[in-house]
Parts: C-alpha cells; structure tokens; sequence
C-alpha cells in the first residue's frame, strides 16, 4: 500500500475516542448455502454516499475509473425523489421507489402510528415493520443464499422475520482496513457458509460536501480517499482466488451548493396547532390533523410562497412518484412545500446551515445525479452507458445472482439486458 493510501485510509478511519458503539459482527447462525446456491457468483455491493455523478472524473479518482473502464460507466445514475439517503439506499436494494416502500424520507410521520421515522433513531431504523418490500438479503436468504451486510439502510432491522446472516450495526468507529478484512475473510468461508451478496457502505464524501460545499479541497479528499478504499478492496479479494467476483459501486444521490446564507423561513401561513410538520431544507410536508384545514391552508401558502413550490399531495408532479396515487403507506404530507434550488427552508430556525445538500428533484437538478460504475465478470467490458432509475440496480443484483423477486418492483430488466454478458431468464423475474 502506497505511504499516501495508508494516510488517507487512516485519516478517514472512523476513529472517534469517546463514543460507544457496537463494532462486533453479528451472526444469524443454523444458515447456509444450498448446494445450487454455491454454484452462483458473489455481488459486493458498494455506495459511497453522495458520490456526485461528476465526482470520479472531477477529483480523479483514477483507480475507480480504471476498474469501471474495464466493466461498464453510466454517464449518470438517476435517484428516486426525494434525493436523500435512506430512501434511496433502500429503492436500490428493493427496487421500490420511496413512496411505495414507506420509507418516503430520512424522517417523516406515519398518520396511523401517530409515530415519526427518523434515520438518527436507532430504535426505528432497527424496527422492521417500518419497510415495506424485500430487500435483496431477504429474498436471498429466502432462496437458500447467505448474504453479508457491512453497513446499508435497513440492513440491521429484520424485515419479513430475515436479517442478513452476517452483518454490522452502523458505527463511525471500525477502521477501513478492518472493514475490507471482513470482507475478504466472509469470501474466505467455507462454500456452504460463504455470502454470495455483500453490501458495503462509505459515508465520508457525503459527510465533507454537506459541511463544506461539493466543489471543496476536503471532498476532493474524501473522493480520493473512496477511490483508494475500492483499490484496497479490490486486491483483497483478489487474494481469495475466487474468480466470479462482480462489484457494483453506486451512490445513493449527488449534491449541489445551495443558498444558506439566505434560507427560507417558516411560513406564516402555516398554523402548528393544525398541523404536524416533517422534513428538511429541501421538502417540508405538512399532515392535518384535521382535513378541514388542509384546503385553506393550501390557498394562503400558494398566495404566500416565493422561492418554492406548494402542492396537495393529489397534484404532485407525476414524475416524482410522491402524490396520493403512489403513497402506498399513506406517509406522504397533505401539503408538499418544494423550494427552488438553490433555496432552502430553515424549518427548525438553526443558526448555521451547511452549503451542501441533496434532496431536489433529479429531473430539475442535475447535480443530484449519482454515480454507477460496474465490474466483474458478468459485465460486459468497455461499455458506456446513458442515464438510468436506480430502482433498476435491483434488477441488475438478482440476475446476477438468480434470485427470484415474485411481488411488484418499480425497475425493470433493461439494464441488467444491456450490460451483462448473460441476459437474466426473464421467468425469474
């Protein structure tokens, strides 16, 4: 390892003193390959969180780019709205878009729990019946296949009675170096007892574009530092001598700078005692308590709203998959308030708001757009590809894999039929 790989690899290592958290594997145990299942390959599944489309070729991230030149580059990844991180990590993994998971966005009230979602609550992230659909460890684990999970949304919960067989509960703690050794030691196992999907998590570019912008020497850093982690990932394996080893390195969202000196206030029209209000700087949705309200709330706000958008959630934008139609698990406000970028509200009146986010809509903001690049044998080489919906990365995992979905997904084979080597049996899906 280069002197300057093992100083980026050590900077952002996850070292903080003073915190307690859970850094042992966990381990569902009486499970294993079934005798086809051991036949299949093996999927690591990366995402550096908000790895803007952009980034690799931006800050040169020349190791990731070399791989992806060898596999399959996609000019952009297409997130689901809203663009932020939990919803987004589970459309990939579950091929539903949010508003038909439920998981509609990093906090957000639930009308019939009279209950708040929140992704810095531990207790609810680590609560199953919050996540609908099957991610790709439950189906796999359901067909006989062992999956692994160094970090993912929703990876630590069990959803339909099934966590991944091995897996971690998300902390800042656990160096790099120690996270690629699992890794490589989970491919080292036994074939009976040996993961054949492996999710992997990086969350240090987001972290640095949040607090100080996207167009930052200390992104450029972390960029550098996620492309020396892949690197280091890549030869580990490599070491295992196993031969049908496919990595798929994706982004949840991108970002962009916004205009946080002069954030959007809370609206006057808006009456707390009518309503609850959930959200962020890039999509405030309000729930009635009671529906009588909703109508002339609506009409004040509409008067009222410079900078942003108001919508009911029955004339939301049909793009968006975030109106009444859609809201599978009636989560999604009765008032939407949308601001234009590069505006952002201050809803909780915070002194200090960071220059980076994500959250816009991807059809509107570039920026938001995320990186997909692709590797490994079951891909063909040298391919460049257009945009595409990250629901569809779903698709791409279990052809690779052979696991059968039998219940409804937003993506579609396309992707899977353009950049594998091998077109996925359509009976399976």
């Amino acid at each position: 390892m280069k002197k300057h790989t093992l100083a980026l690899l050590i900077l952002f290592g996850f070292a903080f003193p003073g915190f307690s958290q859970d850094t042992t594997q966990k381990v569902i145990t009486g499970r294993s390959n079934s005798l086809k299942q051991q036949k299949k390959p093996y999927v690591i599944l990366i995402s550096a969180d908000g790895f803007r489309y952009d980034f690799a070729r931006r800050y040169h991230a020349d190791n990731i780019l070399r791989l992806a030149s060898e596999g399959v580059s996609a000019a952009s990844m297409i997130p689901s709205y809203p663009s932020v991180t939990f919803p987004n990590h589970y459309a990939i993994i579950s091929g539903l878009y949010p508003s038909h998971s439920g998981l509609v966005n990093n906090t957000f009230y639930d009308r019939v729990r009279n209950e708040r979602y929140a992704m810095g609550n531990k207790l609810k992230v680590a609560d199953g019946t919050w996540y609908g659909g099957s991610p790709l460890w439950v189906l796999a684990e359901q067909q006989k296949m062992l999956s692994a999970s160094y970090y993912w949304v929703a990876s630590e919960a069990e959803i339909k009675g099934i966590r991944p067989t091995y897996y971690y509960i998300y902390n800042e703690q656990t160096g790099i170096n120690s996270r690629i050794k699992a890794v490589v030691d989970w491919l080292n196992l036994p074939p009976a007892e040996r993961p054949h999907l492996i999710t992997f998590y990086l969350p240090q570019v987001d972290h640095e574009a949040h607090l100080n912008g996207p167009e930052s020497p200390q992104v450029d850093h972390a960029v550098h530092f996620i492309d020396s982690a892949v690197n280091e990932l890549q030869k580990a394996v490599k070491t295992t001598g196993l031969k049908d080893v496919n990595f798929v390195f994706v982004s949840d969202h991108g970002m962009t700078r916004v205009d946080n000196q002069n954030p959007i206030g809370i609206p006057a029209a808006i009456d707390t005692a009518k309503f609850v209000i959930s959200g962020d700087g890039i999509l405030v949705e309000l729930y009635a308590k009671d529906k009588q309200y909703i109508k002339s709330t609506y009409d004040a706000l509409k008067k009222e709203a410079v900078d942003y958008d108001v919508y009911l959630k029955t004339n939301v934008p049909p793009h968006l998959h975030y109106g009444v139609t859609d809201d599978w698990h009636n989560r999604i406000g009765d008032i939407l308030l949308i601001p234009r970028a590069p505006k952002v509200f201050n809803l909780w009146n915070s002194k200090k708001i960071n220059p980076g986010w994500h959250g816009y809509d991807p059809t509107v903001v570039k920026d938001m757009h995320a990186s997909f690049y692709a590797w490994g044998p079951a891909f063909k080489q040298h391919l460049n590809i257009a945009p595409f919906e990250n629901v569809s990365v779903f698709n791409l995992v279990s052809s690779i894999l052979g696991i059968s979905h039998p219940d409804k997904t937003d993506g579609n084979n396309k992707l899977p039929n353009l950049i594998l080597k091998k077109k996925p049996n359509d009976k399976a899906f």
